[in-house]
Parts: structure tokens; C-alpha cells; sequence
């Protein structure tokens, strides 16, 4: 399924009349406070992203592919002498939406609403670290409501549907069989609202996920609150180059049970991030 979607929009890239419009960007991020549930300590990565977002003739799709960087507080081997390493993780995240405006021809904005439609997709994880050793996949379905604004913000109500296999290299540890979580809701929030002729945006995500049953492991999950949120400055235009080109700026994870871990249970406050960072990116 990722493969298709991913070579979707590729031979789509090909055929230049496919698109009304679309932007790729390739980003950093860093922090040195973010957190892994069951690890004690905070963890520093070094977050390199590849940003694919287009409209075309129905719709649109996003694709994003991150690989976060890990320092030795989330380690990539451990035996009975200790651990070492450091983790490395592949989080690929599709969306794509069907626009009621564009299938119909016709224009259904009504108050604060420009558009309505219909959201599917995909997020896919692998992670080689030695406490958990993710292979998450989840599909996604749902409407969105686009909202009147600059830029854009979206809302989408998804039903999620999850899994993982981990594989734990821990003293104890072992691989899991596919688990499959229960279906369980979502409201997710996303937008990208320039301020003015400032050169300054606002961009990012907040999903609320409700509690998906019982974990691999017979555990309780947790409603999850996942919020980044970025500040960002066209530097690339304020040096008189190329407008939203290159941009600087500085942003804020808050993770709340993060995976579905409670944070007051075993996951600890490794369940619990609050993360700021700094970023760039460079769009083509």
C-alpha cells in the first residue's frame, strides 16, 4: 500500500499537467528534549524530512518521509553488559483528499467552511532501537472540513485502524506477532496560515487520538494528544532571493501519552514530550 501510494504520486509528478500546483521541501529539525516511552532520560535527535504536498484535479495529497537521528539515551543495542548505539527511525505519513468542490463543479462553501471532503492515508514506521523495535502501520479514514482562511487549515474526524509487530533486543525481550489495536477515533487539525506580508507563518498538526483498547502486552492505552507546532521566516526572500524558498524558524512538540503509553504508568515520562526546536527548510 505505501508502495503505490508513493509511486502514485510519482508517475503523477511526471505528467506536468497533473497538478494545479504542488511543493517539495526537504527539512531539519533538532531538539534535545525529546522522550521514548520506557526511556528515563531526554533523547537529542536530528530529524532530515522529505515534503511532497500538491493539488490536482479532484484534490490533493501530502506526503511526508522523516528519519530521526537518535543520540546513546535512545540506544540501538542492549545486552546483559549494557547498551550502545544510537537509534535511527524511518515515520512516513500519506494523506490524500477528495475534494466535494472539485468532483462536483460546484461550490459548496458555507459560513467558515470553503470546502468539504473525504481524507485517506497511510502512516508507516520502522525503528531499529532495543526497546521496542516499531513496525507500525496504520490506515486512515474520514471527512475534513477546510476552513475560509490564508493559507489553509483543515479539520478531519478519521477512524484509525493500527498495528505493530515490535521486536524488543531487551534482556527478556522477544519479537511480537502483527497486534491489531481496535479501531478508534480521531480529530486532527493541520494548517499553514501566513501572517500577513511579515514573511512569518504558522504551521503544523494537533491530533487528539482516543484510546485504542489493550497494547500487544495486555496493558491499558491512553488518549493520545500529539501537538508540533512551528514559527517559521521567509529568510530566502528577506535577502532578496526566491519567495518561500528557505525558511528558518523555531518550533514545539507537546506529547502526551505518546503512542497510546500512559505516561503515569510503566512508559513514565518518556510517554510525556514537551520539546522545542529549531528548523529549516528548502522548497523546490
Amino acid at each position: 500500500m505505501l508502495y503505490l501510494a508513493i509511486v502514485a504520486i510519482g508517475g503523477a509528478s511526471s505528467v506536468a499537467s497533473a497538478f494545479e500546483w504542488s511543493d517539495n521541501a526537504i527539512g531539519w529539525r533538532y531538539g534535545t528534549k525529546f522522550r521514548e516511552p520506557f526511556v528515563e532520560p531526554n533523547i537529542t535527535k536530528n530529524i532530515l524530512s522529505f515534503t511532497h504536498a500538491d493539488g490536482w484535479k479532484y484534490g490533493g495529497n501530502f506526503l511526508n518521509v522523516d528519519l530521526l537521528l537518535s543520540d546513546k539515551n535512545d540506544p540501538k543495542d542492549c545486552d546483559n553488559g549494557g547498551c550502545s548505539g544510537h537509534a535511527k527511525e524511518v515515520y512516513v505519513v500519506y494523506r490524500g483528499t477528495l475534494s466535494l468542490n472539485k468532483i462536483s463543479g460546484k461550490d459548496y462553501k458555507f459560513g467558515p467552511a470553503r470546502d468539504w471532503g473525504l481524507t485517506f492515508g497511510l502512516d508507516w514506521n520502522t525503528k531499529n532501537d532495543a526497546g521496542y523495535n516499531s513496525r507500525k502501520r496504520m490506515f486512515v479514514l474520514g471527512p475534513t472540513v477546510s476552513l475560509d482562511v490564508p493559507g489553509f487549515l483543515d479539520v478531519s474526524v478519521l477512524a484509525l485502524w493500527e498495528s505493530n509487530a515490535p521486536c524488543s533486543d531487551f534482556p527478556g525481550g522477544g519479537c511480537e506477532s502483527r497486534y491489531r489495536y481496535n479501531t478508534h477515533p480521531a480529530l486532527s487539525l493541520s494548517w499553514g496560515i501566513p501572517l500577513g506580508s511579515t514573511g512569518f507563518n504558522v504551521q503544523g498538526y494537533l491530533n487528539w487520538i482516543a484510546s485504542k483498547g489493550k497494547d500487544e502486552f495486555g496493558g491499558k492505552t491512553a488518549p493520545e494528544t500529539h501537538f508540533d507546532g512551528a514559527l517559521m521566516y521567509d529568510i530566502g526572500d528577506a535577502l532578496g532571493g526566491p519567495k518561500a524558498k528557505c525558511k528558518i524558524g523555531v518550533g514545539y512538540e507537546y506529547w502526551r501519552n505518546k503512542f497510546g503509553n500512559p505516561y503515569h504508568g510503566p512508559a513514565g515520562h518518556g510517554a510525556f514530550a514537551k520539546t522545542p526546536m529549531v528548523r529549516a527548510e528548502f522548497h523546490f
